[in-house]
């Protein structure tokens, strides 16, 4: 699930983990809590989470003929106890470090947000056992989101981190499966959808952003937003493609991260008043594509990608 807020604070912050080289890429070596651990706080949230696929596949995906077939192809016998279904489709919740994981809900917080034992009492901690989250000083509330970042979890405001997470899953492309398994899954028709597209899927059932003044709302994006939305996902998108492409010599699978990333690579051409998108079409990486997000963050793309954008009544 995405949540969008580009407060001041929240730019500094994205600046210092790329400089620090935090992000989507520090080590995130905790365990998966489960999603009532965010209930507390993140109520709003949960209720929204509720209402997606993300939540009612759990009871569900697992039944279908297709997955018994990929089953098979990856020599397994229940997606609930195979690694090259759980970490896409589940949510494998630990009791402690040594207990072992259980599939406990669909995909949740945790599953864009990274496991949360490592950071959670971090994220937590508002500067003391009575500060509430409303007193917060500003010093404190970088710090913190600072620290929670450095142990591994992918902030709301690292844009490209969320968009990149993503990607992993909806891009077939998960870094934790080998390239052999993961064309052994298409090949047997696990889908793959080349046209996954970050504002389709993220500005519908998905979405949940509840902020200050009115927390009771969950604001819909303007149109520069969803732009550089836009944007920030051709770009996750193009990446991982073409980082795909490299890990398997199976054709179809071949074929179908190519498709993405010349999908991606023609949303990203349009993009001409910002240098750094040519620089990332000539070279994807993560690197570069970090480059082109920092520097549309104020810039208004409407005029460039405005008619790529799609339509709210596509949303999903």
């Amino acid at each position: 699930m995405v949540i969008w807020r580009f407060h001041a604070l929240s730019i500094i912050l994205l600046a210092a983990a790329v400089l620090l080289g935090w992000g989507s890429n520090a080590s995130a070596e905790g365990y998966v809590l489960g999603d009532k651990v965010c209930l507390e706080c993140h109520g709003a949230e949960h209720e929204v989470w509720k209402g997606t696929k993300h939540f009612s596949s759990f009871r569900s995906v697992h039944r279908s003929d297709k997955a018994k077939g990929i089953l098979k192809a990856v020599g397994a016998k229940r997606m609930k106890g195979s690694e090259a279904c759980t970490l896409c489709h589940y949510s494998m919740v630990q009791k402690n470090a040594t207990a072992k994981p259980r599939a406990k809900s669909g995909p949740g917080c945790e599953g864009c947000h990274t496991p949360a034992s490592e950071w959670l009492d971090i994220h937590n901690d508002y500067g003391g056992p009575n500060v509430k989250r409303e007193t917060e000083t500003p010093e404190h509330k970088a710090k913190r989101l600072a620290d929670s970042q450095a142990k591994g979890m992918i902030l709301a405001s690292d844009r490209y981190g969320i968009a990149e997470n993503c990607m992993t899953c909806h891009g077939l492309n998960h870094p934790d499966l080998d390239g052999d398994t993961l064309a052994k899954m298409l090949g047997a028709g696990h889908p793959i959808n080349p046209e996954f597209e970050l504002v389709q899927y993220s500005q519908g059932t998905v979405r949940h952003r509840f902020y200050p003044p009115n927390v009771n709302e969950n604001a819909e994006m303007t149109a520069q937003e969803l732009a550089r939305l836009f944007v920030e996902g051709q770009a996750a998108k193009l990446v991982s493609a073409k980082e795909a492409a490299g890990r398997s010599s199976d054709a179809k699978y071949k074929e179908a991260q190519n498709k993405r990333a010349a999908d991606a690579t023609a949303a990203l051409s349009s993009v001409k008043s910002v240098p750094e998108a040519a620089a990332l079409v000539a070279e994807p990486n993560e690197a570069n594509a970090r480059k082109l997000v920092d520097a549309i963050a104020e810039k208004d793309l409407t005029g460039e990608v405005g008619g790529l954008v799609p339509d709210k009544s596509s949303y999903k």
